[in-house]
C-alpha cells in the first residue's frame, strides 16, 4: 500500500520566515523550467562580456520583440551597463554541450575580464552586428535595446529589444516557422543551477471552440 505524501500549504508569512538560500531555492524553482541564454555585451572601451539569463521572455511576434528580468542594478552590473551604452546586445541558446562553461558566467568576474575567455566560450561578429555572439550556440539573436521597465516591488528590471538579427541552422526551421528546439539541444534551467534537456512530448493544432485538440505526435 503506498503512503500518502503530505501536501505543503505555504502562506506568505511561512514562506517569508524561511531560512534565505531554502527560500531563494523554492521561488527560483516554483515557476517552473526557464528557457537558457547567454547574455553578449561589448562596452564603448571595447571590453566584451557575457552573462546567463533565465528569465527570456517573447514580448510581442510583429514588431519582433523579446524581453528579459535584470537583476537591481545597486552593484555594478556589466551586462546592464554595456546594453544601455552601446544599445546593443546578443541573446544565445545554452545547449547541453557546454553547460558547465554556460553556467560558469554566473561568477562575479571584474569589469576587466571577459567571461567568454574566463569560461573557454568563442566570442564571434556576425553581418557587422555590434555586439559579440557566442560560437558555440546555435541558436543566436542580435538585440537592439528600446526601453526599461523599473519593477518597483523588487527593484529588478525589464529590459525590452527588438530583434535585429536571427543566425540558425536552416534545418532547424520547420515549413511552419516553428524551431525545431529538440533538434538544437536546446536546454532549460530550473531553480539556480540546475539544467534540462527539452523534449517535444505534445503538438497541436490552433484551438478552435468545439473542436478538442488532438496531439499529432501520437496521431502520426
Amino acid at each position: 500500500m503506498n503512503k500518502k505524501i503530505p501536501i505543503l500549504n505555504l502562506r506568505k508569512s511561512d514562506i517569508e520566515s524561511m531560512e534565505r538560500i531554502y527560500r531563494l531555492n523554492l521561488i527560483n524553482s516554483v515557476s517552473g523550467y526557464k528557457s537558457a541564454n547567454l547574455i553578449g555585451t561589448r562596452s564603448g572601451q571595447g571590453q566584451s562580456n557575457l552573462s546567463i539569463v533565465s528569465s527570456v521572455i517573447h514580448l510581442s511576434s510583429s514588431p519582433a520583440i523579446i524581453g528579459f528580468m535584470q537583476r537591481p542594478a545597486s552593484v555594478p552590473r556589466h551586462s546592464y551597463e554595456n546594453i544601455k551604452e552601446s544599445g546593443s546586445y546578443t541573446i544565445n541558446h545554452i545547449h547541453a554541450e557546454f553547460t558547465d562553461r554556460a553556467h560558469y558566467t554566473s561568477a562575479k568576474f571584474s569589469r576587466e575580464e571577459s567571461e567568454f575567455e574566463a569560461a573557454g566560450l568563442t566570442e564571434v561578429y556576425l553581418e557587422d552586428f555590434p555586439a559579440p555572439f557566442v560560437k558555440e550556440s546555435t541558436i543566436k539573436l542580435g538585440m537592439s535595446f528600446l526601453e526599461e521597465y523599473q519593477i518597483r516591488a523588487s527593484s529588478t528590471i525589464l529590459i525590452v529589444g527588438q530583434v535585429e538579427l536571427i543566425s540558425l541552422p536552416s534545418n532547424l526551421v520547420k515549413s511552419n516557422g516553428q524551431i525545431d528546439l529538440d533538434e538544437a539541444s536546446s536546454v532549460a534551467i530550473s531553480g539556480l543551477n540546475n539544467y534540462h534537456q527539452a523534449k517535444m512530448i505534445a503538438s497541436y493544432p490552433y484551438a478552435k471552440p468545439g473542436i478538442f485538440p488532438v496531439n499529432s505526435l501520437k496521431s502520426s
